[in-house]
């Protein structure tokens, strides 16, 4: 007769064996879970300083000149304009700092009051810098910064034969705010926007009033032609609005400019006041940073 041996074998082994399998498999969801949740992390953020808006805009609207070093009178006309502007998240404070660089040239032709004279006036405009962003709610957030503002131009009047033209020249550092407000008005998304651009500190060309530009720069006679300016003698704003629609596969942007460059400096007084309405369309791209240089796949290059 065979006689048949049964192994028992102790439930508290079997118990600590299977706790000892959870336990091992918790961890290694735990620290599955971190790696991807850091290493997502790390994705994102350096996908959000890639992202760029960028908007192209056309003009037209109102001027107003004047300047003293040319004529007493105010001439007023027409102002075409045209802007470029991109804005990007970077990776200051926490990723909470965009920076805008915004480019814009004008050129107006005016009249004065009694209608027996013109002018031409342009500038050119550029703004770089640095905006912190307060997120108040998902779609609404709040922005406040600084700017380098860097300013050239002309002012050239048709009949005057000693002193035509004036220049314009000046570097500004702005206080700049914004409001961007995200909304749907009937499940029709939009973006809203408003800008104030405040010169606070810069400093400006100006010759002396009666001062010939041939006395400037052919005679030497320089001496105080470059002066410091803030709020007490160049009182100036930008302020633009504007709104984003999408149609169809586009986004169209709608803005209105207002524009007011003032100054009194060696004793002449200058303003030059743009009331432009622009549209333009704004694209959403995405930035690639290649700092070895290496050339594109030729799949893919397009030149």
């Amino acid at each position: 007769m065979l006689m048949i041996q049964k192994t028992i074998i102790p439930e508290t082994h079997i118990c600590s064996h299977k706790v000892g399998e959870v336990i091992f498999a918790s961890l290694c969801i735990c620290i599955f879970s971190f790696l991807s949740v850091k290493t997502y992390a790390q994705e994102d953020s350096l996908q959000a300083n890639r992202y760029v808006m960028r908007a192209t805009m056309y003009g037209v609207g109102f001027a107003n000149v004047y300047d003293t070093y040319l004529s007493p009178q105010e001439y007023v006309g027409t102002d075409f304009r045209i802007s470029r502007e991109t804005m990007r998240m970077t990776k200051l404070f926490d990723g909470n700092v965009s920076v805008q660089n915004f480019f814009q040239a004008n050129i107006s032709y005016t009249h004065n009051k009694v209608d027996n004279n013109n002018t031409f006036a342009g500038l050119v405009n550029w703004n770089y810098g640095l905006h912190y962003q307060f997120r108040i709610t998902d779609n609404f957030k709040l922005l406040a910064g600084g700017l380098a503002d860097l300013n050239g131009g002309f002012v050239y009047n048709l009949r005057n034969t000693n002193n035509p033209a004036s220049a314009r020249a000046y570097i500004n550092l702005d206080a700049s705010g914004m409001a961007i407000w995200h909304l749907k008005i009937k499940n029709y998304p939009i973006v809203l926007r408003y800008q104030a651009n405040i010169p606070v500190i810069g400093v400006m060309f100006s010759p002396n009033y009666g001062q010939s530009y041939y006395e400037i720069f052919t005679l030497g006679n320089s001496s105080g032609v470059v002066q410091f300016t803030s709020l007490h003698n160049q009182p100036s704003i930008r302020q633009m609005l504007s709104v984003d629609c999408p149609i169809g596969s586009s986004k169209v942007r709608f803005s209105y400019l207002w524009d007011m460059q003032q100054s009194r400096v060696n004793q002449i007084n200058t303003h030059t006041y743009g009331h432009v309405f622009m549209v333009g369309f704004v694209q959403d791209l995405y930035r690639i940073r290649n700092k070895k240089g290496t050339p594109l796949p030729s799949a893919i290059r397009a030149y």
